[in-house]
């Protein structure tokens, strides 16, 4: 079924992700990880369909979503980067994407944090988040989304790696087996991998060549 919201508000998280705060509507319902498909409520785009993992807690009064703006791809991000508050946003059924399996190590890469966002802050509530370790990989210290709620939620359990800025504070590279080697002390943990497709399937070789179980492995591609 398929929903027209208001945009309640949007606000500029990094130079190119935006949140958007939107009417969530009565009994609309999802669980931490799950999306749903947006398009834009204009003529040109509302059947321009796009998949976009909530960001928000089923609880929480409004549905947010964090979304990277692509501006040279001249589709439906770039087009968010041009809508307005009081716009509208159609959303349609959930479905999952993402699924809590337990402790273990969350892989992410630029844009691929957002699918854990809501994970995160749903284990907070409850006090389960001391299991979860986040290797979190950006071009720059600058591209980092959320940096201040992943520190105060996560504390010592977040590790940024940064692969474009020479003059980092962090780990300088990409996350290879050394890196994941260094980083990782139990495979016999789950694991939840989120990045751009190659960096996706790098990780999840890599993986599994240091014994991780293909069933305790959660693969998203963004």
């Amino acid at each position: 079924m398929a929903h027209s919201v208001k945009i309640k508000s949007i606000k500029q998280l990094t130079h190119d992700v935006k949140q958007f705060r939107v009417e969530k509507p009565n009994g609309y319902e999802f669980t931490p990880g799950h999306a749903t498909e947006v398009s834009i409520d204009q003529e040109k785009w509302k059947d321009e369909k796009r998949p976009f993992t909530f960001t928000s807690l089923t609880g929480d009064e409004d549905l947010e979503f964090v979304i990277k703006i692509y501006t040279d791809h001249d589709g439906v991000t770039e087009a968010l980067d041009h809508v307005k508050p009081g716009d509208h946003l159609i959303i349609r059924d959930t479905w999952g994407a993402i699924e809590y399996k337990g402790d273990g190590y969350v892989i992410a890469g630029g844009a691929g944090i957002t699918p854990y966002i809501a994970m995160f802050r749903d284990l907070k509530t409850k006090n389960k988040l001391d299991g979860l370790h986040l290797l979190f990989s950006n071009k720059t210290e600058k591209d980092i989304i959320l940096k201040d709620e992943l520190d105060q939620m996560l504390g010592d359990r977040v590790t940024y790696v940064i692969t474009d800025q020479k003059d980092t504070q962090y780990l300088k590279g990409r996350v290879d087996k050394e890196l994941i080697k260094n980083q990782v002390d139990d495979f016999d943990k789950n694991f939840y991998v989120c990045g751009p497709p190659q960096m996706t399937e790098d990780i999840s070789d890599i993986l599994k060549e240091c014994g991780a179980s293909p069933d305790a492995v959660t693969l998203d591609d963004q």
